[in-house]
C-alpha cells in the first residue's frame, strides 16, 4: 500500500570503499532506473566536495547522467550549495538540464559548504558567501525566468525555463528564508531530526504566498527526509539497520581511515558515536506495510506534502527491495526471492 503522500528519494552517491566511482555511479543508475518505473515522484542528488566516499561533488553532471537513464522521474539537487558557485553559472547548467529534459528537472538550493574549511578556500569560496544566499537565490530565479536582476546578463541556452525553485535546510534560517520568498521547504531530517517539528510550523507559519518569487498561486510545499530500510521479514530490515549504523560511524567518524570491528564496537557506546547514531533519530526500519505506516505518522505529524528518503541499507539487493516495498504504485513482491539471495550470497 502506498503512501498517503508523494514520495521521492534523495540519492548520496554513495561510493563503497571496495568500489571505484563508475561502481557507485553504476549502482544510482540501477536504483534511479527502478525507481522510475515504480512511480517514484523525483530524485535528488547531493553536493558534497572532497569526500571519496560520495561520487557527486559535479552535482550537475550527476543529475545529467541519471535523467538521461530515466524517463519520467523528475530529477535534480538535493541540494546545489548555492554560496560555492555563481548563480549566472548554476543557471546556465539548470537552462541546459532543462532544455535536454523539459519538465523534468528540479533545483533544490542550500548554503552550507557540502565539506571542510580548506576546502572550501580550494573552491574559492568567500567565508561570508553564505551571508549572500538570499539575494543569489533572487538572482538566480531571474535568470531562470528570463527577468535578469543584472540589465544585459542572461542564461543562455535556455531563458524562461521554468526550472522550480526549492530551499533546503536543517535549520529555521531554511524554514524561515524559503518561507519569506514564497518557495517550497525541504528540511533534511534525515540528518538534523532535532528541528523538524518547529522548522515545518515556522514555514507554515510565516509562508508568504506573495512572496518575491511566489508564483501565482504559491501556497506551503513542505517535504520532510527520513531514512529507510524495508525487508520482508523484521529480522533482514534490523541486521541492514544494524550494518548501516557501522557504515555511518565509519563514514563520519573515520575520516578517512579504516576503523576495525573492534573500535566501532566501542565507538557504539562512546558519547562521540551515539551523537552521530542520534543522527540517525527519523529512520524507519520494519517490513513494507510497517516502514509505509511510520511514514505516513512522520508526514501526518508534520503536516508534509511530500516525503523524501534515503535508502540506507547497506546492500543493492535490499535497496532495490525497499524501493519496491514502498513503491508508490504498490508492492513489487514477484521479485523478492531473487533480490534477497543475491544479497544472501
Amino acid at each position: 500500500m502506498p503512501t498517503s503522500v508523494p514520495l521521492s528519494l534523495l540519492d548520496l552517491a554513495r561510493v563503497k570503499p571496495t568500489e571505484t566511482a563508475a561502481d557507485g555511479i553504476a549502482r544510482s543508475v540501477r536504483l534511479a532506473q527502478t525507481a522510475d518505473g515504480l512511480g517514484y515522484r523525483r530524485i535528488w542528488i547531493s553536493e558534497h566536495h572532497n569526500m571519496p566516499g560520495l561520487a557527486s561533488s559535479a552535482t550537475s553532471l550527476y543529475i545529467q547522467h541519471i535523467a538521461a537513464h530515466t524517463t519520467n522521474v523528475r530529477v535534480g539537487s538535493g541540494g546545489i550549495m548555492l554560496p560555492n558557485h555563481s548563480p549566472l553559472v548554476i543557471a546556465e547548467q539548470f537552462g541546459l538540464l532543462e532544455t535536454l529534459f523539459p519538465g523534468r528537472i528540479d533545483l533544490g538550493l542550500g548554503r552550507a559548504p557540502g565539506t571542510d574549511g580548506a576546502t572550501m578556500q580550494a573552491l574559492r569560496r568567500d567565508a561570508r558567501a553564505s551571508e549572500h544566499f538570499p539575494s543569489d537565490i533572487v538572482e538566480l530565479d531571474g535568470y531562470l525566468r528570463g527577468d535578469t536582476r543584472i540589465p544585459g546578463v542572461h542564461a543562455y541556452p535556455h531563458r524562461s525555463s521554468g526550472v522550480p525553485l526549492y530551499v533546503l535546510g536543517s535549520s529555521l534560517y531554511g524554514a524561515q528564508l524559503a518561507a519569506h520568498l514564497g518557495l517550497p521547504y525541504a528540511f533534511a531530517s534525515h540528518f538534523a531530526p532535532d528541528d523538524l517539528e518547529v522548522a515545518a510550523r515556522t514555514y507554515r507559519d510565516r509562508f508568504d504566498p506573495a512572496g518575491p518569487l511566489a508564483g501565482p498561486d504559491a501556497a506551503p510545499h513542505f517535504i520532510a527526509a527520513a531514512n529507510v530500510i524495508a525487508a520482508d521479514d523484521p529480522d533482514t530490515a534490523t541486521e541492514q539497520y544494524r550494518r548501516t549504523e557501522l557504515e555511518w560511524l565509519r563514514s563520519i567518524l573515520g575520516r578517512g581511515r579504516e576503523l576495525t570491528d573492534e573500535q566501532l564496537a566501542v565507538l557504539r557506546d562512546h558519547p562521540q558515536g551515539r551523537q552521530v547514531l542520534g543522527m540517525l533519530r527519523r529512520t524507519l526500519v520494519g517490513t513494507g506495510p510497517d516502514v509505509v505506516a511510520g511514514l505516513d505518522a512522520l508526514a501526518a505529524e508534520v503536516q508534509a506534502d511530500e516525503l523524501i528518503v534515503v535508502n540506507v541499507a547497506t546492500e543493492e539487493a535490499h535497496q532495490q527491495r525497499t524501493l519496491e516495498l514502498l513503491a508508490p504504485g504498490g508492492e513489487h513482491s514477484d521479485h523478492s526471492e531473487p533480490a534477497l539471495a543475491a544479497a544472501a550470497g
